[in-house]
């Protein structure tokens, strides 16, 4: 990301309580406060009833932006932040729980790009990460779920396990009993036409690959994170879960538009209906 090569952050987030009585999915996307071009994204898809639910991913995102708050870049390693994050909300939850008597969990999928150009991410349970240039996926986390493993094993397809009746089983989340599964990745550095998008089960749940590259790839972020909400909904056929995405893009400096060196960063499509 060398501002001198003209590429500018657009980002965009998505929100939307689909069909159910509440909103458990909560997001948030950070600029660092001092250094541009230093922007976290967190997902996080709360479960555990109503207010259990909710109140493990409101605790997720406090905790994501108490600690990029204080996080210093020019010192402090992103994947150990990230790590940081999962492993206190974590606790936390689990704190709330025995406080609660309730049972609360969530997932986790958060992404930190540097002002080198560099993005680290992290996640746990079905709460997914995409990186794609232009249209073509590079890579995308695996879920830490039931069909996620039978997949693996090549005993059902992912087409299969989109429809089997335990799909929203998960092996690892935060506050669940044993420490949470926290795989990481690392982009040294992204280029132009790259996307990176983090979302709920209830979005990804409704798409191909090729339907989200083709998007991300054809519409700006804002536009595309109205798309995928609609589109989800349409698909959902009334029956559709909490959903939640988080876009990032590079795109080519304008001149009408601030550099990503300026440390701007673009949120819209914030849609709660």
């Amino acid at each position: 990301m060398n501002k001198d090569k003209g590429f500018r952050l657009a980002a965009a987030t998505g929100l939307h309580k689909g069909d159910r009585d509440y909103q458990q999915d909560q997001l948030g996307l950070f600029a660092h406060p001092r250094v541009p071009g230093c922007v976290l994204g967190v997902v996080a898809d709360g479960m555990g009833g109503r207010t259990g639910g909710r109140k493990a991913s409101d605790q997720v995102i406090m905790t994501a932006r108490q600690l990029f708050e204080s996080y210093d870049p020019a010192h402090e390693d992103a994947a150990a932040l990230l790590r940081q994050i999962g492993e206190e909300a974590h606790l936390v939850i689990r704190l709330t729980a025995i406080a609660a008597e309730q049972e609360p969990h969530s997932t986790l999928a958060a992404f930190l790009t540097t002002a080198k150009g560099a993005c680290h991410w992290v996640h746990s349970g079905d709460s997914r990460l995409y990186h794609f240039r232009g249209s073509t996926l590079l890579r995308r986390t695996l879920d830490h779920s039931y069909v996620q493993a039978l997949v693996e094993r090549g005993e059902i397809t992912a087409e299969e396990a989109n429809t089997h009746p335990q799909s929203n089983m998960l092996l690892s989340c935060l506050g669940a009993d044993e420490p949470p599964r926290l795989d990481a990745h690392y982009i040294p550095r992204l280029q132009l036409g790259d996307t990176i998008m983090a979302c709920s089960d209830g979005l990804w749940h409704y798409f191909t690959v090729d339907e989200i590259g083709s998007v991300l790839n054809a519409l700006p972020p804002r536009d595309a994170s109205e798309f995928l909400v609609e589109k989800a909904r349409e698909r959902a056929m009334g029956g559709g879960d909490n959903l939640s995405l988080i876009i990032v893009k590079l795109e080519p400096l304008q001149a009408d538009k601030p550099m990503i060196g300026s440390g701007f960063v673009q949120l819209g499509a914030n849609t709660q209906h």
